[in-house]
């Protein structure tokens, strides 16, 4: 299922995205799509990382509480 979002964006991003579309023969929408699923692959990965090493830091006490 796709749902729509929408974004304020101050004049100076909206003509800079209209360039960078303009400049990759993509458009606004494209980019902008392409730039959150970016972000969220990165924080998907940072995230994880994060909770790998708190699992390792405090396994111990995870396995007495039977996690």
């Amino acid at each position: 299922m796709t749902e729509q979002l929408s974004l304020s964006l101050s004049a100076a991003e909206r003509a800079e995205l209209a360039d960078l579309a303009d400049a990759t023969g993509r458009t606004p929408q494209e980019l902008a799509l392409a730039a959150v699923r970016q972000h969220l692959r990165a924080e998907r990965a940072r995230v994880g990382a994060e909770a790998e090493r708190l699992a390792g830091r405090h396994a111990e006490l995870l396995r007495r509480l039977g996690a």
